[in-house]
């Protein structure tokens, strides 16, 4: 998954597979052991990853693709690692070791050594196999060191070699006391490990039996542990006839010696299993013994007839594992040695000791989650999916295990969804965000307000009690018997209505900022800009419980009477009606304001734009506020406001009086308070003040959504770059409304510290399934290899098809010629005839255009096909040439296409294709700088290769159509060649853009009832090469006929054709001509009934099926 690590794709395709491998299964393992893989960027994590070398750079460098730039870091041994630890942007060692099959396990000795001396706090071990060429096989075969049957038959009478594998794995290691007490899941621990070397044995290659005692017994030195301490011994027993019996015998002396009657050693090997999987076969061995000490049983080890006779079995006390079996119970942790011996001598042995799980703790939960968020992320829409299908399908496990799981230890991408009861809440692709937290205002409120919160969040009960407890020296009654009693007109009575308003706000924030919500701005409305105030640090709680209880107080002492009105009008179609009776209460957006006064001078606004066909709203208060009936109670509120302390906002406060961010010296000020009374609410003022400053998430902190509202209305253009949302809604349960909530702003990209949601609910880590990586193919294809064919009087002619050319003496003629083949050319292999490969008409254009080149020709006159199909070997190759005459007078050459099978030199050739090339190249006259041209109308494409031209006959390689325009009998195609486009500068104009011109002929009248195929071309002029992406206009000049002209992305002419007539493509070959003359037999896998238990493969195990014939 190139795209999840941010490789570009000729990158990757340079890069070592085990690279590519590892870096997957690095980020697996992290995910496993409960760590959010970005929380270690800076971390002094190393890296000690075991490899064997790399055969893939072979296929690299002979390959056709160009990566010279990458190929530095792509097939570099220290790499292998480097590239972990840079992508990862881990600080710690990183070591890539090569001792042949004991890499890993030396890697994984040196991690623990690297943990213990405190050069790094967490470290990745493993190694990694890939077998990109035969090279391995071909070498041990020639040494007879391989199984005839390619099965491993560890210490086995039986063994006859070993079998090559592939595999990669990785293990996360942490100081036992780091990682219970970051906790981390411990699966086993490392007891004691030891590395040494052979020395001058008894030849390079060939085990010493001595020297693996030796580590086996420093090992256990190292552990403090005796050789009877040890259960199990997963050993390296690869299944050669040298190596198993004396790393038995060696077993025996060491392990086998000294042990309780009716205690064996019991001995296995994972290659019996898996193969070997060299630079991983130590990891693999460490990760079968920890998962068996997990399981309590010993795996059997396959293919043993009986034990090796090569072997004194009665020198001690060591078992074969024949059949699996529970794990003998001792009195202590279970312990297993796993052993590795590399091919250059170096042994490495390690010792494991089963986890012993912390003794449970028996506790209630102290808070119970009614809403089980399920957070997930992605780096793409398609891996989001894929990670949401995945997770809910898991089952036997608990609904709030997995979801703290993911809330704890995973790491946040863009593409995010949150799932609530199976349904998605929220999803969407986070951006960076700067958050403005808005308090709401009077007319929000509600009986009950809050209450949901506090029986589920202490942090919230813990706030709400404090403000309560501040609110309630100001008031004549509790203001929580208030909010949660069933009185609704005392609830809005202003004194008690600002005062809940105030409690619940402030106890709401408290809650979203111990999950992690840290807001960039606040801001309120009239009230709960009081609010904003405090949570900014400008007043203390004390000093805003008293602000806030006298606000209310006094506004409540007026007399009763005025009036406000929500008018459907700009402010300055208001402005020349207020007076000195009626006043602008609030802006609240472009046409939404409230004014507020007297109430005959209301109702005269009212009837004002009720003839202007406005829509107006009466407001249900109890007083006209922030308007002249507010002045009276100005001078004793000014005296509240003096006798408190102010201070420096922490947080920007956005000014209701400005509608821009408040200065310090405004918030500080008394005379801003008082003012803040009875001025103008400018809200939306102050929402383009947000939106200036940078905000782009909006996050209303009130008992509904009223100020979500206003603002999302307030946006205009700007509303698709923000996200908008309440915490709480007034028709919705509290918590589910605040899970919502915070996962809309979560998906859009806002910070939320979802763990802390799971604190208290006893919720426990589970295994979760990792992350889906979107895998594509990156292989590099190989180059059509011709050699320096100067060096037999030939011209290279640097072109995929043709390979050389040469000028036949004293005739004027050249012959061009070729090997095609699906396997060097693999597109050709995607254009096929009743599933037989035939070589596209398209491409025989393609050999003319290069051939009329060869010789200074810039223009094929014509070129017909001869009805007979060129097919094409899936297997071998068919070898071309291309034959061009002498010029006549005009300078016209004639021209034809041959072939025959490669290497059959007796066979004879079979002409294709003929046609005429000369010197006058056509002039250009399309014009595709404007695209789509004007006056065209789109052609829809759904299922186009599905149910169309597709039809199974076009390969991936030929689905180039991305686009089709209509104009009367005229189309317009837009044709990219898939993936990356490198081929396209290899062709004049790559086969398959060509073909898509043939393809959408039908769109411009041409009879497509029948799938169509170009059976001749006149007047073709190449104009530019190497284009991926072409614009072309298909236009009919006849019935079956029609003329093409191709540009450039940049509307820069590619090629022009006079004409091209088509006719029906054939659907179905003669038997004669399906057969592949190459191949007349194939192997084919045929099942076995029962399984493959107890099978032995052999000969008689494989069927040879003729192709042709009855014998």
């Amino acid at each position: 998954d190139a795209g999840f690590f941010g490789i570009s794709p000729r990158e990757a395709l340079a890069m070592d597979p085990q690279q590519r491998l590892l870096l997957e299964t690095s980020w697996e393992a992290i995910e496993g052991a409960a760590i959010d893989p970005a929380s270690l960027r800076g971390s002094r994590t190393g890296v000690f990853v075991g490899t064997t070398g790399q055969d893939y750079a072979s296929l690299v460098v002979n390959s056709r693709e160009d990566v010279e730039g990458h190929a530095s870091t792509g097939l570099a041994n220290s790499v292998i690692s480097g590239r972990v630890s840079y992508t990862f942007g881990l600080e710690g060692p990183a070591v890539t070791i090569d001792t042949a099959c004991s890499s890993s396990l030396v890697a994984m000795h040196l991690a623990a050594q690297s943990l213990r001396s405190g050069e790094c706090t967490l470290a990745l071990a493993g190694g990694a196999t890939v077998l990109t060429t035969p090279m391995s096989f071909l070498g041990f075969t020639r040494q007879g060191g391989l199984a005839t049957d390619g099965r491993c038959k560890a210490y086995a009478d039986a063994a006859d070699g070993t079998g090559w594998s592939e595999g990669v794995g990785v293990l996360v290691l942490e100081r036992l006391s780091d990682a219970r007490r970051n906790g981390h899941p411990v699966l086993a621990v490392v007891r004691g490990s030891a590395v040494n070397q052979d020395g001058a044995s008894n030849g390079l290659t060939a085990p010493n039996g001595p020297s693996q005692q030796r580590v086996i017994r420093q090992a256990l030195a190292n552990a403090g542990l005796s050789p009877t301490d040890v259960d199990a011994v997963e050993g390296h027993g690869t299944g050669t006839t040298l190596g198993d019996p004396i790393e038995a015998q060696a077993l025996l002396a060491t392990y086998g010696n000294g042990r309780d009657a009716g205690r064996p050693l019991w001995l296995g090997s994972v290659k019996s299993n898996i193969g070997h999987t060299q630079a991983a076969a130590g990891v693999a061995g460490v990760i079968k013994m920890v998962m068996a000490m997990r399981h309590g049983v010993l795996p059997r080890t396959l293919h043993v007839d009986a034990p090796s006779t090569h072997v004194d079995w009665t020198a001690g006390d060591v078992r074969l594992l024949t059949e699996a079996m529970p794990w003998p119970e001792t009195d202590r942790p279970w312990r297993a040695g796993v052993s590795s011996f590399g091919i250059s001598g170096t042994n490495a042995h390690v010792v494991l000791e089963q986890a012993l799980a912390d003794e449970p703790v028996a506790t209630t939960p102290a808070v119970k989650l009614d809403v089980v968020p399920l957070v997930m992320s992605a780096k793409s829409e398609k891996a989001l999916d894929a990670q949401v299908e995945r997770v809910t399908g898991l089952d036997g496990v608990r609904e709030l295990d997995v979801a703290c799981s993911l809330a704890s230890g995973r790491a946040r991408m863009a593409h995010r969804a949150v799932l609530v009861d199976g349904v998605e809440v929220a999803r969407g692709v986070a951006v960076e965000r700067s958050l403005a937290v808005l308090f709401s205002g009077q007319g929000s409120q509600r009986l009950g307000m809050g209450r949901g919160l506090y029986a589920r969040f202490p942090v919230f009960a813990e706030a709400f009690d404090a403000v309560c407890a501040g609110l309630d020296e100001h008031l004549d009654r509790p203001v929580r018997d208030v909010v949660w009693g069933d009185d609704a007109d005392l609830l809005n009575q202003t004194l008690y209505t600002q005062s809940g308003l105030f409690a619940v706000e402030v106890a709401l924030f408290r809650l979203v900022e111990s999950l992690g919500v840290r807001p960039e701005f606040v801001a309120g409305h009239s009230i709960g800009e009081l609010a904003a105030a405090h949570v900014a640090g400008v007043f203390s709680l004390e000093d805003a419980c008293a602000l806030a209880a006298a606000r209310g107080r006094l506004m409540q002492a007026l007399p009763a009477g005025g009036a406000m009105l929500a008018v459907e009008a700009t402010e300055d179609e208001v402005r020349p009606l207020l007076g000195d009776f009626v006043a602008l209460a609030a802006v609240n957006g472009p046409s939404s304001v409230v004014v507020s006064g007297a109430e005959e001078a209301v109702r005269q606004i009212r009837v004002h734009f009720e003839a202007l066909g406005r829509r107006t709203t009466p407001l249900r208060v109890s007083h006209a506020f922030h308007s002249p009936l507010m002045e009276p109670l100005l001078d004793d509120f000014r005296k509240v406001v003096e006798g408190l302390v102010s201070r420096t906002a922490e947080i920007p406060v956005v000014s209701n009086r400005t509608g821009e961010i408040a200065t310090r010296e405004e918030l500080t000020s008394p005379e801003y308070w008082v003012r803040h009374v009875r001025d103008t609410v400018r809200f939306w003022d102050g929402i383009g003040a947000l939106r200036r400053a940078g905000a782009t998430a909006f996050l209303e902190v009130g008992p509904d959504g009223v100020l979500a509202a206003l603002t999302q209305q307030s946006m205009g253009e700007d509303e698709q770059d923000c996200v908008v949302t309440p915490l709480l809604r007034k028709d919705r349960p509290e918590e589910t409304a605040l899970v919502t909530g915070l996962a809309r702003m979560h998906c859009a990209g806002v910070d939320v510290h979802w763990a802390r949601l799971f604190e208290g609910t006893g919720a426990q880590r589970v295994d979760l399934p990792t992350y889906p990586f979107q895998r594509e193919p990156y292989w590099p294809t190989p180059a059509a290899r011709t050699g320096d064919v100067s060096g037999v009087g030939l011209t290279a002619t640097q072109h995929p098809l043709l390979g050389a050319a040469v000028s036949v003496a004293d005739s004027g003629q050249v012959l061009l010629s070729g090997r095609l083949s699906p396997k060097a050319q693999p597109w050709l292999a995607d254009h096929t005839v009743d599933g037989t490969p035939v070589f596209p008409p398209t491409a025989f254009l393609e050999l003319l255009i290069r051939a009329a080149d060869q010789v200074g020709c810039d223009r094929v006159e014509e070129l017909a096909l001869t009805g007979q199909p060129l097919l094409l070997s899936a297997t071998g190759a068919t070898a071309i040439q291309v034959t061009i005459g002498a010029p006549d007078d005009s300078g016209t050459r004639e021209i034809g296409c041959y072939a025959r099978r490669d290497g059959a030199s007796d066979e004879p050739w079979t002409c294709h294709a003929t046609g005429r090339i000369t010197a006058a190249e056509s002039v250009a006259d399309f014009d595709a700088s404007v695209w789509p041209p004007q006056d065209t109308v789109p052609v829809d494409l759904d299922g186009f290769y599905e149910d169309g031209e597709g039809d199974g006959d076009f390969g991936p390689a030929f689905r180039t159509v991305r686009a089709v325009w209509r104009r009367g009998d005229e189309v317009f195609v837009e044709a990219a060649l898939p993936g990356t486009g490198d081929d396209a500068a290899l062709y004049g104009l790559h086969p398959t853009l060509l073909d898509a011109a043939v393809q959408t002929a039908g769109f411009a009248g041409v009879d497509d009832s029948e799938p169509l195929a170009a059976l001749t071309w006149n007047g073709v002029s190449l104009h530019a090469t190497g284009a991926s992406v072409v614009r072309m206009r298909v236009a009919k000049v006849g019935e079956h006929s029609v003329s093409v002209a191709a540009a450039d992305a940049q509307g820069v002419p590619v090629l022009s054709v006079e004409s091209a007539t088509l006719g029906a493509r054939p659907m179905q070959l003669a038997p004669a001509a399906a057969v592949d003359g190459t191949t007349l037999l194939r192997l084919e896998w045929v099942p076995v009934s029962g399984g493959v238990r107890g099978v032995v493969a052999d000969v008689e195990a494989s069927v040879v099926v003729p192709l042709v014939g009855e014998g």
